[in-house]
């Protein structure tokens, strides 16, 4: 309700809706078209992901190949897509953050 006991304006309400739904699907489409990146071992390992999270791409530097000790560098590869990934959803936050609290005052509306 409008303060003074006015109904809400509903085509200000849909204007505000439809807004918002364009503002998030931009949104989105840029996540989808970031690349973040995360690394282990001193940069040895690279790992790029896209701003939902998906994993793109893995460099591994012939460095970090020891064929008596696989392990470490599976820990590593497990370390850079999780530092990306990281990132990934600092980026989303940034950009979803603030369509997210703009649609927290609007019944039904919600990530």
């Amino acid at each position: 309700m409008i303060p003074g006991g006015g109904q809400p304006d509903m085509q200000q309400l849909l204007q505000q809706a439809q807004k918002m739904q364009q503002d998030l699907a931009a949104a989105q489409q840029e996540l989808a078209e970031a690349s973040v990146e995360g690394t282990a071992g001193g940069g040895l390992v690279k790992a790029t992901v896209n701003g939902s999270g998906e994993l793109q791409g893995l460099v591994i530097d012939p460095k970090a190949v020891d064929p008596e000790d696989t392990e470490t560098l599976a820990d590593m590869v497990l370390a850079a897509v999780r530092d990306a990934n990281s990132a990934a959803a600092s980026l989303q936050q940034e950009k979803l953050g603030p369509l997210a609290q703009g649609m927290g005052g609007m019944p039904g509306l919600s990530l």
